[in-house]
């Protein structure tokens, strides 16, 4: 018969050529095998194995080279389908925004800040602020002397306002300092002069195109995106900015954004410590220099990156695109490991095949996965405080009352608060997927209207006895890097429960105390 004479090699030739058929009709990445774009399997399975040895908890990884998906990988609950918040990989996007708005002739990098907004000036404008341009902004040379973040978005409704009577210590373009509202005033900016949101802005500049589809954004509480944090994409289409800057503004042979722009917007603007000694230049990805909302890095490489490890590396010399979404305390580390194992293993030229690490790179790939909390039988004394609600005294959450519910291999957790009742899920075992409005753990938090206009938080819930009297309660929030773990200690009709976050990384938690009700 005839399928009796068809090689294996040529079995793969059809079905990899089937997947780019496939690929290209619906507009998503060619997808290609290792050594055919010269790089080893060998090298990006020992990466995995580093990650997986590492402190590093990973979400999603996507290696591009010669514009095709070679290597592709979801940490199960986290999945392809699930949008991830950027932190200040949102700063590249707005970056981008500025590019079309320069483009179109809106504004210009050398306008000055508070020709945007007269009516929210201080009665009192420095000789600094008046000199203060949209490029200062751009190269986090602000001149003021701490972030002023953290202590604006949650204090003020006017973000513009406050943030232009903040005082400025050094003359604009001087000194480096990381300035999230800095950012935040391009996007202000961006819709002072178009009209519109940065995302609805770039939707038909920059997203449709490359039909990146489902992009959220937090607002400010004027309904202006945030900008330098907020934006909640997939890891294709993290990939797909990657490539477009690769290429220096050209996707599939148009120009989206002018050539001379993206050159501009990626090359050094100012160093963030010049005096730093030269071993420490070295060995830092954060010393190399800093665009327009882009960093350089080493091995002239350059990034859009995000708190806790989220990464769009940009390898020109290299030809590929590299994009990572997890959440590390130690964000050199993982950029590390790209250049221990990643980088060595692309080559010049095709590789010869190597089915058998191929088969083995392709079966880690698709397994990659969280560890779940052990699987152990429920307790005899469940029935007792099943469907029954324990009384919390007052605590820091605001929260009044905690149920709990057993039942098929699951449990599901009710948190009553003043206003709102919220349902959490978890499966013995396995990862129960659920949805909560309640506000998952998140480094602007307490910013003013974080989260309004955003749906509902997906959430991975799975639960364990630590021992007789102990529930372990682990819950991912899979649209963001983080996780909450609960503990439960039971005492006859006591409750006591520490909540923790996980970039607290154990060094805080919040003990709530309660009983059941009678």
């Amino acid at each position: 018969m005839l399928f009796k004479k068809i090689s294996l090699s040529a079995l793969l030739v059809l079905f990899f050529f089937s997947l780019q058929v496939h690929s290209q009709s619906a507009g998503s990445f060619v997808r290609s095998i290792p050594e055919t774009e010269g790089v080893s399997s060998i090298g990006i399975d020992s990466f995995l194995e580093a990650v997986g040895k590492s402190k590093n908890e990973f979400h999603s990884l996507m290696i591009l080279r010669h514009d095709k998906v070679i290597a592709e990988g979801w940490w199960n609950p986290y999945r392809r389908d699930l949008k991830h918040s950027m932190y200040s990989v949102s700063k590249s996007f707005t970056s981008t925004a500025v590019g079309f708005a320069v483009t179109e002739k809106l504004l210009t990098v050398n306008d000055k800040v508070i020709s945007f907004f007269p009516k929210d000036l201080p009665d009192s404008i420095s000789e600094y602020l008046s000199e203060l341009t949209v490029k200062n902004l751009l190269t986090m040379s602000v001149g003021q002397e701490m972030d002023p973040t953290g202590m604006v978005v949650t204090r003020d409704s006017n973000w513009i306002k406050a943030f232009l009577a903040l005082p400025i210590k050094y003359k604009p373009g001087t000194k480096f300092l990381y300035n999230s509202l800095a950012t935040y005033m391009l996007s202000a900016i961006v819709q002072k002069v178009t009209g519109q949101k940065v995302v609805d802005y770039l939707k038909p500049r920059l997203f449709d195109p490359l039909q990146i589809q489902g992009v959220d954004w937090e607002v400010d509480p004027r309904g202006i995106n945030t900008g330098g944090w907020g934006i909640r994409v997939k890891t294709d289409d993290m990939a797909k900015l990657g490539e477009l800057y690769l290429h220096k503004g050209n996707w599939n042979g148009k120009q989206i954004l002018p050539k001379e722009w993206v050159e501009e917007a990626t090359t050094i603007k100012i160093e963030q410590q010049p005096d730093a000694p030269q071993s420490k230049k070295d060995s830092s990805d954060w010393l190399q220099g800093y665009c327009y909302k882009f960093w350089r890095c080493r091995h002239n490489a350059f990034r859009a990156d995000g708190a806790f490890g989220q990464y769009i590396i940009m390898m020109p010399d290299q030809d590929a695109v590299i994009v990572i979404t997890s959440e590390t305390s130690n964000m050199q580390d993982e950029l590390n490991l790209v250049w221990k194992y990643l980088l060595p293993s692309m080559h010049d030229g095709k590789l010869p095949e190597d089915k058998k690490e191929e088969a083995i790179l392709k079966q880690k790939l698709s397994s990659l996965a969280l560890a779940v909390p052990t699987k152990k039988a429920d307790p005899a004394f469940v029935k007792n405080i099943s469907d029954k609600i324990f009384t919390i005294e007052p605590n820091e959450k605001n929260i009044k009352a905690i149920s709990f519910q057993f039942k098929d291999n699951g449990c599901k957790v009710i948190l009553r608060t003043d206003t709102a009742v919220y349902n959490l899920a978890f499966g013995s075992g396995k990862w129960e997927s659920g949805e909560t409005r309640r506000q998952g753990p998140y480094l602007l938090a307490k910013a003013k209207a974080t989260y309004v206009g955003l749906p509902s938080l997906k959430t991975a819930g799975s639960y364990t006895w630590k021992d007789d009297n102990t529930l372990g309660l682990t819950l991912h929030y899979v649209e963001s890097p983080h996780t909450e773990t609960i503990i439960c200690h039971f005492d006859q009709n006591k409750i006591s429960v520490d909540m923790l976050n996980s970039f607290d990384y154990g060094s805080k938690k919040t003990t709530l105390k309660g009983e059941l009700s009678k």
